[in-house]
């Protein structure tokens, strides 16, 4: 019998197709994954060791975040752009986070309700995202831990909206414990995927 093909190679513009794409290019920008995964554990330790900052501090170190962030969404979406891979959702939510970081610079005196509801609709947005892409994902690719993360997210974010003024109460150490955890999450999810990086981009798992 010739050759047979899987199903990402027969089909190019096919959901497997589009899907096996998507797991390739998460795979090998494995370390963008881990890059913010470290840089969000790094802000969680820092709000959580350090209660007693004001507000103005922490909305200057929510920026921060923020920009880096969202440089390295726009890195992964530029890297999947050149490669003519799926793209925009990288770049949208590296848009968002920058517009985020942006707003927090310019406006670091504004009210803490208005920060508070800044950083739900962010977390809620970045965590809907995250969950759509976890359903594209392979469960080799650790769409699992992906998708956690994206619900700590918007489990984070709704919390903030239902009660902003214990919330901002609060504020600190809620971010501080989101972080660890959404970190934490990214840097599993980025070594499911190291151990992909050198695979074929049509290849299809054992068992999957």
């Amino acid at each position: 019998m010739g050759t047979t093909f899987g199903a990402d190679n027969a089909f190019p513009n096919s959901e497997p197709a589009k899907s096996g794409a998507m797991n390739a290019m998460l795979a090998r920008n494995w370390w963008v994954m881990a890059l913010r995964g470290v840089c969000a554990v790094l802000f969680g330790l820092i709000a959580l060791l350090l209660p007693g900052v004001t507000i103005t501090s922490l909305v200057l170190l929510f920026a921060a975040y923020m920009l880096v962030d969202g440089v390295f969404a726009i890195i992964a979406g530029v890297r999947a752009a050149t490669r003519r891979e799926r793209w925009w959702p990288f770049i949208l939510e590296g848009v968002i986070d920058l517009a985020a970081g942006v707003v927090a610079v310019v406006a670091p005196i504004a009210t803490i309700l208005a920060f508070v509801w800044l950083s739900g609709a962010w977390a809620v947005v970045s965590g809907v995202m995250m969950i759509a892409a976890a359903v594209r994902l392979r469960a080799s690719h650790g769409k699992w831990w992906l998708g956690f993360g994206g619900l700590v997210s918007v489990v984070w974010g709704i919390l903030l909206f239902v009660a902003p003024i214990e919330g901002a109460v609060a504020m600190t150490w809620w971010l501080g414990a989101y972080a660890l955890v959404f970190g934490g999450a990214l840097i599993v999810l980025a070594f499911r995927l190291r151990g992909h990086r050198n695979e074929p981009r049509g290849a299809v798992p054992q068992g999957a």
